[in-house]
């Protein structure tokens, strides 16, 4: 199926790997040039060659930290014109709810909310005045379903679904959509680091927490970041003009519910 935004611009937030990379890699195989962005300007470069050799696409990158206010300035330099955005950021640190005080869930309302609302308020004018543009953010499941040591990221998170559910409904007049992704459980380095905490917590190793987790989810497998980038594709797509203000899971079927 041709998703019909070749051509297109787009910026994708934290892409030099993982769930980032995944989604910047499919919009580069439908032709989309790209803005990419990471911390480590190292893992950057090798990311952006590789997608320009794999796809022909113009790769411009940016090593900011798009948490902060300074690099969603740098960002934003380069991705002013942008018709597409896909905010993501790492998560907070997982931890018990007597951890955390209030310093901590600034840190995370700053990263997992507050960045991602910075973006859109900086983008989506001009996509509306152009009349197109796609945003999606990359949140996580622990929206329908909290996961008890990722509170930081639950809370957060959620935040920034209210954000999303009212102005979504705002600018889709404007041919603009904004919509949610919610991964579950990917085969990324955060799960890797996730593992090895549960394995220690257990005096285990990482490979039983990833077997003891697979079989909890209905597909028997941790997702892959192909699979991701290519529903992340298809929510920027010319196809998608009428999924407005949604939160779509992929975890494998793990959330168990009839709507």
């Amino acid at each position: 199926m041709d998703l019909g935004i070749k051509g297109r611009r787009a910026l994708v937030c934290a892409s030099s790997k993982g769930l980032g990379r995944g989604c910047a890699e499919a919009l580069a195989a439908e032709g989309v040039n790209l803005v990419i962005n990471a911390r480590s300007d190292e893992a950057l470069q090798e990311t952006a060659e590789s997608i320009r050799q794999a796809h022909g696409v113009d790769v411009v990158t940016v090593c900011a930290d798009v948490t902060t206010e300074a690099g969603q300035q740098a960002v934003l330099a380069e991705a002013a014109d942008v018709d597409i955005l896909v905010t993501n950021a790492g998560g907070p640190p997982p931890g018990m709810w007597t951890d955390w005080n209030r310093e901590d869930f600034i840190a995370a309302l700053d990263a997992n909310m507050l960045a991602p609302i910075a973006l859109m308020k900086a983008l989506v004018p001009g996509m509306a005045s152009r009349g197109w543009g796609r945003v999606v953010n990359i949140t996580s499941m622990s929206v329908k379903n909290p996961i008890a040591m990722l509170g930081l990221s639950n809370s957060a998170r959620a935040g920034l679904t209210g954000y999303v559910a009212g102005t979504a409904r705002q600018v889709a007049p404007s041919g603009v959509t904004i919509n949610n992704l919610l991964p579950g459980l990917h085969a990324t380095d955060r799960m890797v680091v996730l593992d090895q905490l549960v394995a220690d917590a257990e005096n285990t190793d990482p490979e039983t927490i990833k077997s003891k987790r697979c079989e909890e989810i209905p597909v028997g497998r941790y997702g892959t970041t192909d699979e991701f980038g290519a529903a992340c594709a298809w929510l920027c797509s010319q196809r998608a003009g009428f999924i407005v203000g949604q939160n779509i899971l992929l975890d494998g079927g793990t959330f168990n519910s009839t709507m």
